[in-house]
């Protein structure tokens, strides 16, 4: 468990926190949203349809599980 205020207990999740506030902050103008909730789903749909990943060898994350026989 990590400690309070401390970042550097769990520095994969720190790392992730970052990036996606940074693209829906960037890509998806949440500072001039009216409807941040909104902007959130967008960028989840965004995120697992759209974006593609290094990790999963250039594929989506729905793509991936759907090869995999997730479904």
């Amino acid at each position: 468990m990590s400690r309070a205020e401390t970042p550097t207990d769990n520095p994969v999740d720190e790392s992730l926190n970052g990036w996606i506030k940074e693209e829906l902050f960037l890509d998806f103008n949440l500072g001039k949203s009216n409807d941040v909730h909104q902007s959130i789903e967008e960028y989840v749909h965004y995120y697992n349809n759209e974006r593609f990943s290094y990790a999963l060898k250039y594929k989506t994350p729905v793509e991936f599980k759907s090869q995999l026989g997730c479904n």
